[in-house]
């Protein structure tokens, strides 16, 4: 073989405007996030001045083209600042994670010219979105949906409810699933675009949850909503596909969140390590520490391989189902594992909220079970090795 041939990059090797656009957003997710992160879990709460710093950073709408004022950015740039921010904050890597691989990405492929014209240059400037599939007996079921949809004249009366919904409290712009031919199942679901001022919808209970406790999760109530028609995404009975498609991105955007948690983790285990002293000896000269980090940071490594290999993948038209549920299943169990050692090795202070690797910890548990459960991942995988 010709050793003037030019070898292909590595996964993980940046391009330099790759580079230069990480770099950015982690110097403003270390000095405008990194203060707030007490707060927003104790509170509860993203402050909307965050909201707007992210809007004016141009990371709420990486892949809306230009000209409907976007980034004009890529997917797996997407996925870096989902990695980055979460990094600092899991709980405001979702709230992008949301905003970019679930509702933009569905409206970019599923929306009419109108439709897109119309809330792409809101969703990257100002408006948070927010994606309503989940019900309470539709989970893994994804498509046992109770939430009716009903022709009358030239639109739809919707009647249900939705839970689990990331971003309610923030968003006002919802993309609701909702099943018009309940005797057809799964044919008859079908996507809305809901405004927050629609009459018949309302924003009901906010939960109260172990981790991403900032990040709002809500239930959505819906009582005779009308919606036109000309606010159905894609077309009626067609939901079912906007869901499959959308939510394999989804599952690469919790990938990356997950693997910035496990970095970040480890980022403050190794700066502790270094600083905390036992026998005489940094805590980080002791093998027994060395072998725990270096196994952290392979893993770590591993996850990252995954992540941006099934990003770039969708960015090149290519097959990605099978790394999508990987990537996602890998890195939600690799975050659990790196952020339980990172409360380990901060020993007592690891268990205070002071200090915070606790609240990284509580933040991981959640990626083994939203965007599918690790079984539904494992499903997944088995499928599509066996067939």
């Amino acid at each position: 073989m010709s050793q003037t041939m030019t070898a292909m990059p590595a996964l993980t090797r940046l391009a330099e405007d790759e580079e230069i656009f990480r770099a950015s957003v982690y110097e403003f997710a270390d000095k405008e996030i990194r203060p707030l992160v007490r707060q927003m879990d104790d509170e509860s709460k993203i402050p909307r001045r965050l909201i707007d710093r992210l809007f004016e950073l141009n990371v709420m709408g990486i892949e809306v083209p230009e000209e409907h004022g976007g980034a004009g950015g890529t997917f797996f740039w997407s996925v870096l600042v989902v990695e980055t921010v979460s990094r600092v904050d899991p709980s405001v890597g979702v709230l992008v994670d949301v905003q970019n691989t679930l509702v933009i990405n569905a409206f970019l492929k599923w929306g009419s010219p109108a439709q897109k014209a119309t809330y792409l240059p809101r969703l990257a400037s100002t408006t948070v979105g927010a994606y309503a599939l989940s019900e309470a007996g539709s989970g893994s079921d994804a498509f046992a949906l109770t939430t009716r949809a009903t022709e009358r004249g030239d639109g739809f009366v919707l009647n249900g409810r939705k839970l689990w919904i990331t971003n309610g409290n923030e968003a006002d712009v919802f993309i609701v699933f909702a099943n018009v031919k309940p005797d057809e199942g799964y044919r008859g679901i079908t996507a809305f675009i809901v405004e927050r001022n629609t009459p018949g919808f309302s924003v009901g209970k906010k939960e109260d949850k172990l981790g991403i406790r900032a990040s709002s999760t809500c239930e959505l109530i819906f009582e005779d909503c009308t919606v036109p028609r000309s606010q159905v995404l894609g077309d009626v009975g067609k939901g079912y596909k906007v869901a499959i498609e959308t939510l394999n991105e989804g599952r690469i955007g919790i990938g990356a969140q997950m693997l910035g948690l496990a970095q970040g983790a480890l980022d403050h285990t190794m700066k502790y390590t270094k600083e905390r002293r036992q026998f005489g000896s940094a805590i980080a000269e002791f093998q027994g520490v060395q072998f725990q980090l270096a196994r952290a940071a392979t893993d770590i490594e591993a996850a990252r391989l995954l992540v941006y290999n099934a990003a770039r993948l969708r960015d090149r038209g290519q097959p990605f189902l099978r790394e999508a549920a990987m990537c996602k299943l890998f890195a939600s169990e690799v975050a659990e594992r790196v952020a339980s050692l990172a409360v380990n090795l901060f020993g007592g202070y690891g268990f205070v909220k002071d200090y915070p690797v606790e609240k990284l910890y509580r933040d991981a548990k959640i990626g083994q079970i939203y965007e599918g459960t690790s079984n539904l991942q494992l499903q997944t995988i088995a499928k599509q090795i066996l067939t």
